[in-house]
């Protein structure tokens, strides 16, 4: 009795200390399990989408701005909703080594293994950076994530009610089967205009890349297959069997048919747009001291500072990163 009665004041004792966190036990147990906001789910049912049926994530740095995608019932993927960043780090272009703060940009694959309900950033999940061609081209890096709060160091900050929306979303679809989802990174939209501006940028011709998948994707609504070649991503390409499953300089063999029409029709569309806007367009200064922010989270930054920031992003334990290089966002 005298034991059980001890063990008993333990648990209270560490129940009233961890009132005092920003977490408690409970809160611990449960964040990582809070249904999808009837307002969501509202949305979804309206888009002939169920909480199970699987989903894309669009990731814009530019725009500060976060997608989210799940497939109606029509087979293809539908937007369901676009959130705003808080913060993200480096300058537009790809991640290459530890330290660099750069937010990573490409193609990845997300399973239920790489979300983390205990995050110290409330929740988040792993983008899984470096993939197979990151790590072929000798890029480093590790816990890349989509969390919340408003600090990054290479990771997208989306705030906790943010994360905690895109977090129930994908946990549910790989709850219904989905084995892993994918998510798209870019450095801004893949438009023509964009395009045109960032014509000088030493990443061009990486970004050109990345348009591929994003042109199959705006085309036809459906997840581009992602393989690599020669150091670059190629989308819709057939895979070699004899070729090693761990070599990703292997998928060179010749490319699908799926969606061909629809897809060479808008490739085609683009590149015309993209040489007349080249002709006219002037290039784009990049002037990101470190990183970004969504202009409706900068202009409370700017008003109020993180005082007034704090209010919409529960920052209590995690202060908003580097706020002067945020104000300093150019978009």
């Amino acid at each position: 009795m005298i034991r059980t009665r001890f063990n008993f004041a333990i648990v209270a004792a560490l129940a009233v200390g961890l009132a005092s966190c920003n977490s408690s036990v409970l809160d611990i147990d449960t964040r990582g399990q809070q249904p999808i906001p009837a307002k969501l789910a509202g949305e979804m049912s309206k888009k002939s989408m169920t909480a199970s049926s699987p989903v894309l994530v669009r990731i814009f740095k530019q725009e500060s701005e976060i997608e989210v995608w799940k497939r109606d019932k029509s087979g293809r993927f539908a937007h369901l909703k676009t959130w705003p960043l808080c913060r993200w780090s480096g300058k537009l272009g790809p991640k290459k080594k530890i330290g660099d703060r750069q937010a990573p940009e490409g193609f990845y694959q997300v399973a239920a293994s790489q979300l983390n309900p205990q995050s110290q950033y409330y929740l988040s999940f792993n983008l899984g950076f470096p993939n197979r061609l990151e790590k072929a081209q000798g890029f480093t890096g590790e816990a890349l994530m989509v969390h919340g709060a408003c600090s990054s160091s290479g990771c997208y900050a989306m705030t906790d009610d943010g994360v905690a929306e895109v977090y129930a979303v994908v946990r549910d679809a790989l709850k219904g089967g989905q084995g892993s989802f994918q998510v798209q990174a870019f450095p801004f939209r893949m438009t023509a205009k964009n395009m045109a501006e960032h014509r000088d940028d030493p990443n061009f011709a990486f970004w050109t890349d990345l348009k591929r998948g994003y042109d199959i994707f705006e085309a036809t609504k459906r997840e581009p297959r992602v393989s690599f070649c020669e150091g670059r991503y190629m989308f819709d390409r057939e895979v070699d069997p004899a070729a090693p499953p761990a070599d990703p300089m292997a998928a060179c063999a010749p490319a699908a048919t799926m969606d061909e029409p629809a897809v060479a029709m808008r490739t085609t569309a683009e590149q015309q747009a993209m040489e007349k806007l080249m002709a006219s367009t002037p290039v784009t200064a990049h002037a990101y001291v470190d990183g970004g922010m969504h202009s409706s989270f900068r202009a409370l930054l700017k008003r109020g500072g993180e005082k007034a920031l704090a209010k919409r992003t529960s920052l209590k334990s995690v202060p908003v990163s580097r706020p002067e290089a945020a104000l300093a966002d150019p978009h």
